[in-house]
């Protein structure tokens, strides 16, 4: 079987009057050997759980672990001026010791792009258009850049990234759009709840779309997947398809891992619907019954 890397999601809805607690989640992630933690972007309440910054919290997360990679799941790229993202992401990858993978979508919320005074209609624009920007600021000092909402002249990015040409970029989405976007930007494509025939389809398609299908084998592809470990009840419904099926056990999870694995996926965020003081618990289940199962 492939070697698959797992993450967690930080998302559960973390006790206010415990701002350490989703830092002990992290650091018990990675005791327990999960490659890489995960956080969303939400500016206004989702009602799914923690709805924080990715940048900002995944700076705490850097500063309380030592190995663990740190994943926008996804950072939504429009909400950001393509100067602000840049620097904001190469800080993160320095203060982290070049653990950041910065994960970037267009958005979907209307009253989030109309809080931050930005066109929903231009999002994927944006979205090209910063990333665009953000990978001359990485790699060139000083840069220049005309794009559609974008100038620059001569900038010297305020501090350059430790990772050569910047953190590396997966690419969220299913679209036609996104894949083109992945492959012109991203140094993986990033989907969520995919199933193996899905992560198939997208190789496929990738090849595709792409002007040299070399350039498609390139990417590394990733996707969220959804998990409630048996004995663990969940608080939100999960938006997708679980892992392991309606009443998981170890098996039933690993074989479907391991199907992904098969098909190409080399990442898989784990997404958990249970309250925050049943994560650990959570984790521990799948490092111990899970994790076996796919080395």
């Amino acid at each position: 079987m492939s070697l698959l890397r797992l993450g967690v999601s930080l998302q559960p809805r973390w006790p206010l009057d415990d701002g350490a607690a989703v830092l002990r989640a992290a650091g018990r992630a990675e005791d327990l050997g999960f490659d890489h933690v995960a956080v969303g972007n939400r500016l206004l309440d989702s009602g799914f759980g923690l709805d924080t910054d990715p940048l900002v919290l995944l700076s705490a997360v850097a500063g309380a672990t030592t190995r663990l990679r740190l994943l926008t799941s996804v950072l939504v790229a429009p909400y950001y001026p393509a100067l602000v993202l840049a620097n904001q992401a190469a800080t993160l990858d320095v203060v982290s010791g070049g653990r950041l993978i910065l994960g970037v979508g267009t958005g979907w919320n209307p009253d989030e792009f109309d809080a931050v005074a930005v066109p929903a209609r231009e999002r994927g624009a944006r979205t090209d258009d910063h990333l665009a920007a953000a990978r001359a600021l990485w790699a060139r000092r000083p840069a220049d850049f005309d794009g559609p909402f974008t100038r620059l002249r001569a900038a010297h990015l305020g501090v350059p990234p430790a990772t050569p040409g910047g953190p590396p970029v997966w690419v969220g989405g299913h679209s036609d759009a996104a894949l083109r976007r992945a492959l012109r930007f991203g140094d993986g494509w990033y989907g969520t709840g995919a199933g193996a025939a899905q992560v198939t389809d997208v190789r496929r398609r990738l090849r595709e779309l792409a002007a040299d299908p070399g350039d498609a084998d390139r990417l590394t592809l990733a996707s969220a997947a959804f998990l409630t470990p048996p004995g663990i009840p969940a608080v939100v419904p999960p938006p997708g398809r679980p892992i392991g099926g309606a009443a998981p056990t170890a098996a039933s999870v690993a074989d479907d891992l391991g199907r992904l694995a098969e098909a190409g996926l080399t990442a898989a965020s784990l997404w958990l619907p249970v309250a925050a003081e049943h994560v650990e618990k959570a984790m521990e289940w799948i490092a111990a019954e899970v994790m076996p199962q796919l080395t």
